[in-house]
This record gives C-alpha cells, structure tokens and sequence, in this order.
C-alpha cells in the first residue's frame, strides 16, 4: 500500500504575494521626517522601522545605531511572528476555525485523526488516505531499544516531563530523519516536502510511545505493543494499559476522540512559538518536540493545571471552597486556571467540555476532587469580582475533569493535553518548512552604560 508521504500534495508549501492594503504614517519628531509603512491583513512588518534613524546628535549611543528603529515588546504581546493558514481564532466573538471549517462542525463530524490530517495537509482525508495515515501512525509506535533503556534508567518516582524529555533525546539518536539532520549538517527538511511528510508521522509516534513508556514506567505496568489497525487514540489508551478485555476502553477512546479535536491546535501559544524558534534552525522536528514541551511544562503555561489541582488538593472538601476564594480575592492565593488571554467573551470550546462532563456526570461528580474544582466554578461564575474581570474557568483546565474522571493520575494530565496538541505543532511546522528559511533571531534594547572612550569608537 502506498504511504501518506507518497500521496499527499504540497498544496500548502508556497508563500502567496502580500496585497498591501493601507499605510501607516509616522512623524519622527528627533528629524521632521516622515516614513509611510505598508498595511496588510492588519500587520506591519517590523522590519520596515529599520528605515527610521536618528540623527546622531543625541548621546544615547542606542540612538545612534545604523540598524534604525526597534520594536520592543516584551514577552510578545504584540507581535506576530508568522504568517500561518491553519488555525483562526476570534477572540472577541468566541470562534475558532482550522483552515476553513469552524471548530464546531469539525467536532460534530470528525474524528482527532481527521482533524489533525486537516489542519496538516489542508483538506479532510478520503476513507483510503484515513486508513494509510492510521496504518503509518501505528507502524510507527515501535519503540527502539534505547527509547526503552532510557526511560526505564530513570527512578520510577522522577518528573515524567523528565522521563519524556529523555525519551524524545533517545529517539533523536534513533529516527532516521533526526540522524540525517545532525550528520549530514544540511537542510535536510526545508522544501522537501515528503520527507516533512514522513517525519509528522514518525514524531506523532514517537512522542505517543514515549509518554506511554514513562507512564508504564512509573506505575510499574507493563507496556503493550499498538495494534497496526488501531486508530492512534486508541493505540495510546492500549499503550498505557487503559483497556477492558485486552482492547483499548471504548468509553475512554469516544470522549478523547472529541476532547482532542478541541486542543489539536489554539494558534501560535507560547509552546508553538518554542517548537518554531528551535526548527528555525533547521534542527529535526522531534528536538523541536522537546523544546515546546518544556516550554508548556511552566506553571503559567500548560503546568498551570499541576497547580490548579494541587490546590484542589489543599482545599480537600468543597465547604472549604469560599475560604479560598476569599483568599483569591484578597491577593493571598492565586486561582491557576481561570481566565485567558485570548477570549473576551467566550471561550468557544467550554461549551464541548461542559456537553462531555454531563455525559459522564457519574464519573465527573463521583470524584472528591473533582468535586471541590466544580465548587470552584459553581462559585466563581456567580461572584462580583470573578465576574467583572472576566475570570472562568479556562478550557484547558476544563478539559482536565475529564482526564480525571477517566482515572488519569494529575501527574500525566498535561503529557497527555502535550499529545493532543502534537498534530497542531506539526502543522505549523510542516508550513514553515514549506517556507524560506530564517532563524529566529530576537533583538534587544541595552539599557546599560558604555564607558565614555568605548563610546568614541563606536
């Protein structure tokens, strides 16, 4: 049977021309000189103040330098660091589109495998291309000895971020493409659209084996090999021994098929952007892997969750639940998981989250924990102060009830929202590498002194 890497068309690879709809106009009252600066889709591009220069009369040596004007934005919140066809989102009217379906259609129709075949490759899979990229992820979910070896070094009570970032280290020694990279010293993946393609496939399973090696790993289980006709939720479940009668626990593989599709992508988040800085290098796309899981492994990105149910934990029984809040309220406690920074009104993916909790309300409602989290938001959704700021609970916490009700442990939790959105990363990634390449090079702005005769030389 032909691969996916053989059939799918690069119809995504090509940068289209830039339509400049506007302009900008700005004054530099150091010169009197006026700079007119294109408009398109609502951007400028950085890179066009570079025109604007001081006169070199002022002392500040940061005036005088030849590279002309800066944009400084800490932290990017203004910026925009690609141009990207994959996902939309609208965060003032609560939508969100991959390519050009919205989320709430993909979600009624579609599996996780569709979606992330979608968003990848521009178009829903026929029936046939399903079954290949179905069939290739799960041929792909062999673990290499040394993968295994790794792993299973490690104590059983470490960090499973450190277990999974030491499983992907093993795998980069091991994938043919990461090898190719790193002994060639040549842009192995840049234009060459079937290797791209082929290396998606490979790092989707490889990062799937590895969580479900570490978990076995420290819960002391043995790991079961993937079923070659299984789909690639199902694999994981199998994978991590969550099964009924040697097969993977259907009810589980229903609710994360539609849970997945809600996290596949969310735009550039702070862990995409992580994954893109590294493979602007050129760098394989499992090393890539390891730095956006790092990065979404901080407490004010995906570990945010870690700490939402560490306090959950605190808390111990919902009569508890306004005493802590009291604390929110007074700037003693800070409540991990509640409001976003994308949507002002709301957040189009709680309702899908709400909709999989009533169906599974006896699992959902059962659980102690979860029990003081639905306190939580039973309250704050009716408070004054958690109303006016607009705080509720953010989706990806959201999402995470479910993982708990279905007897995920809270230490596997964000590897396995990691996996959800491991397609998405491999879109963006499949783009840029269909692009010219450039590194990403951030700048900075000195706020230090020079020392008056190294300030002549300048």
């Amino acid at each position: 049977m032909q691969s996916i890497v053989e059939s799918v068309s690069d119809a995504f690879s090509g940068q289209s021309a830039i339509a400049y709809d506007s302009s900008l106009s700005v004054l530099d009252n150091r010169t009197g000189k006026t700079y007119s600066i294109p408009i398109a889709r609502n951007a400028v591009r950085a890179t066009d103040f570079k025109q604007i220069k001081g006169d070199g009369s002022r002392a500040d040596v940061v005036e005088q330098m030849e590279a002309g004007l800066r944009i400084l934005d800490p932290g990017y919140m203004n910026t925009a660091v690609v141009e990207s066809s994959v996902t939309f989102i609208d965060g003032i009217r609560g939508t969100i589109h991959y390519r050009e379906h919205s989320l709430d259609k993909v979600v009624r129709d579609n599996d996780w495998e569709e979606v992330v075949y979608l968003i990848n490759w521009g178009h829903l899979p026929t029936l046939t291309e399903k079954v290949r990229f179905r069939k290739d992820l799960a041929a792909n979910m062999v673990p290499p000895q040394p993968v295994v070896d790794v792993i299973r070094a490690l104590p059983r009570d470490a960090l499973i971020c450190s277990m999974m970032q030491a499983g992907l280290a093993a795998y980069t020694s091991c994938d043919k493409g990461s090898r190719t990279v790193h002994s060639s010293g040549r842009p192995h993946y840049v234009k060459n659209m079937p290797a791209v393609d082929a290396a998606i496939v490979r790092t989707l399973s490889a990062f799937a084996v590895v969580i479900a090696l570490a978990y076995c790993h420290k819960r002391g289980k043995e790991f079961t090999a993937a079923d070659p006709n299984g789909s690639f939720i199902g694999n994981c479940l199998l994978m991590m021994g969550f099964t009924q009668n040697g097969k993977p626990d259907a009810t589980i593989e229903r609710c994360f098929e539609k849970l997945w599709i809600l996290y596949a992508n969310h735009e550039m988040t702070n862990s995409t952007a992580a994954f893109l800085h590294t493979a602007s290098s050129l760098t394989d796309p499992i090393s890539g892997l390891a730095a956006a899981l790092l990065s979404g492994y901080g407490p004010l990105h995906g570990a945010a969750i870690e700490c939402a149910f560490t306090d959950f934990e605190r808390i111990g029984v919902p009569a508890n639940v306004p005493a802590f809040l009291d604390e929110v309220k007074g700037g003693k406690q800070r409540l991990f998981g509640y409001g976003h920074r994308v949507y002002k009104a709301v957040d189009p993916r709680a309702k899908w989250i709400r909709a999989m909790l009533d169906q599974h309300k006896d699992r959902v409602y059962g659980n102690e924990l979860l029990q003081v989290a639905m306190e939580i938001d039973r309250l704050a959704l009716n408070d004054p102060y958690f109303k006016s700021r607009n705080l509720k609970v953010n989706a990806d916490l959201y999402g995470t009830f479910l993982y708990t009700a279905m007897g995920f442990e809270t230490d596997i939790i964000v590897a396995m929202c990691s996996l959800s959105r491991a397609g998405g990363l491999m879109a963006h990634w499949r783009e840029a590498m269909g692009q010219k390449p450039c590194i990403w090079r951030p700048q900075q702005v000195f706020t230090g002194s020079i020392p008056q005769g190294a300030r002549a030389k300048l």
